[in-house]
């Protein structure tokens, strides 16, 4: 993202919503080596019901991982990445913070099915994440490091900041300009944080995130309906019906 702050890109077009939503379309993520591996005969035999299940959020709206400055941080910066405006509600409305808390509490935290060995040498940015730090790990380094920096700046932490001094502070991040304590690289939390937030209000609605499946009637996504025949062949028309997520509609009644 080259700006922040949605006032201060009216007049270039181009708002940070359409930024991220054209990246949710066109950033499909490719298959992951072991399902490649299964799928093209290299791996162990595909078996039922082997994958884990889809955990939906427990525990109500209440964080289970971020602690108070935590949320108050990525609560702060998830608006300034997808604000609410006139397409529709921002990311604390889709609730991209409580889905960010449920992976952070889960496997993706613990980085159960990532390499972690090492060698930890500064890797090429061609290389994707190098760090020594589960994901976990980083937001919990990565937030009290940002506050302390946050502070020697503007002498607050980041969610007391004025909307420009944050954006300004998020710009540094993703630069990499800003130099974090505790061995946190910035430019790669930022990374990091900024896919979250994507995965949070583009994700099935199970996870906690896109609540109300705003992400998807943002961007014309039809969900998990399993059948689009009636729909394959009617080019450039809009798609009538709404989302539908794997544990199917709120207003449906199920008796």
């Amino acid at each position: 993202m080259s700006r922040y702050g949605g006032e201060h890109m009216a007049d270039e077009g181009l708002s940070r919503r359409r930024l991220l939503t054209a990246g949710a379309v066109l950033g499909a993520a490719p298959l992951a080596p072991a399902a490649a591996d299964t799928l093209t005969g290299r791996g162990p035999p595909w078996q039922a019901n082997a994958t884990a299940e889809p955990d939906a959020p427990k525990g109500g709206t209440d964080y289970i991982f971020f602690t108070g400055p935590e949320h108050a941080f990525v609560e702060a910066a998830a608006s300034r990445m997808i604000p609410k405006d006139d397409l529709g509600p921002g990311a604390i409305e889709a609730g991209v913070p409580l889905f960010i808390d449920r992976q952070l509490a889960g496997d993706f935290g613990k980085a159960s099915d990532w390499y972690m060995q090492g060698p930890w040498a500064k890797g090429e940015k061609t290389q994707g994440y190098q760090s020594r730090f589960t994901p976990a790990q980083m937001y919990r380094a990565a937030i009290p490091a940002i506050n302390d920096a946050a502070n020697h700046q503007h002498k607050g932490d980041f969610s007391a900041l004025k909307v420009a001094d944050q954006d300004a502070f998020l710009k540094g991040l993703e630069k990499g300009d800003i130099q974090l304590s505790g061995g946190v690289d910035a430019a790669a939390f930022f990374k990091m944080f900024l896919q979250n937030v994507i995965e949070g209000y583009f994700s099935d609605p199970l996870y906690g995130g896109n609540r109300d499946m705003v992400g998807w009637k943002l961007i014309g996504f039809p969900g998990a309906r399993y059948d689009q025949r009636a729909y394959v062949k009617t080019y450039g028309q809009p798609y009538p019906l709404p989302p539908v997520g794997v544990m199917g509609r709120p207003d449906w009644n199920r008796g």
